[in-house]
């Protein structure tokens, strides 16, 4: 009996010394999950109001509750007594040998979060990057995948892309496409002029406005080059490309109108040899 007694009066004793504490410290628990949950629910809609990618979203939403999870524990940790500052300073050893180790990878992850919170470029866009130009078909955090017109899948590192030129062909809605016609000296420069814009104005895809224009570019060595712009829709630059080239050579050809190919006048002098 005086066996039980006794560890009744422990029991007694360490509900009068840790019951505040503990009961202080399911308090702060539960008001502190119920105040994070609160707000990660807040900075999500801040983060959708901003139209930000749901894969960012997502990100940094677990990011954030996490982080307040941490901070929520190692309070209440705090308040029943546990040392925490060894926990702490071993949490930021950690966190700065992850970080040493994988120096790479949070480049990436960063050129990740930057090319997804402010979007210079989105899925669907063709872009040039780092010498490679493709259809973005996918945007992760750390690497990006391209899709080139040859139907090869190119993966790029985020990390270099931030801090590379970024071409978005896609960002303006058209594109001008640039070709270049060399016709003859003795051709009419404008009748051709008015047959490659006839091509033009006759072409589905070519866009009426901005108006397509036929310019004088260079007095090449055998040739006067043109210079042929339509404009046309990103997804149509391959087509009004090939198809505006072609029609432009038939009807410089109907229509009488030279396209030169490279050239050398040679004169022989005869000479006169005195016996």
């Amino acid at each position: 009996m005086n066996e039980i007694d006794h560890y009744l009066q422990l029991l007694e004793n360490f509900a009068i010394q840790y019951g505040p504490k503990v009961l202080g410290a399911l308090v702060v628990l539960v008001i502190g999950i119920w105040i994070i949950k609160k707000v990660v629910g807040a900075f999500r809609r801040g983060l959708k109001s901003r139209d930000i990618e749901p894969a960012l979203e997502s990100f940094l939403g677990s990011l954030v509750s996490w982080l307040l999870y941490i901070l929520l524990f190692i309070s209440v940790g705090s308040m029943l007594g546990i040392a925490t500052t060894s926990f702490v300073a071993l949490l930021g050893a950690g966190g700065l040998a992850v970080g040493l180790a994988l120096q790479g990878s949070l480049s990436n992850f960063a050129g990740g979060v930057l090319i997804l919170l402010f979007k210079p470029f989105k899925i669907g866009d063709r872009i040039e990057a780092m010498n490679r130009t493709g259809l973005v078909t996918d945007i992760q955090i750390f690497h990006t995948t391209l899709l080139t017109l040859d139907r090869k899948t190119i993966i790029l590192p985020n990390g270099p892309i931030m801090n590379a030129d970024i071409v978005n062909y896609m960002k303006e809605g058209i594109l001008r496409v640039d070709l270049v016609v060399g016709i003859s000296y003795e051709s009419d420069i404008q009748k051709a002029r008015n047959l490659m814009l006839d091509v033009m104005h006759n072409h589905p895809k070519v866009l009426k406005d901005p108006e397509p224009v036929v310019v004088v570019l260079a007095l090449a060595d055998s040739s006067v080059n043109l210079g042929v712009r339509p404009h046309c829709l990103p997804d149509d630059y391959a087509a009004v490309y090939v198809e505006v080239l072609e029609s432009c050579k038939m009807a410089l050809d109907q229509g009488g109108i030279t396209i030169p190919f490279p050239q050398m006048d040679v004169h022989l002098d005869q000479l006169r040899i005195n016996n």
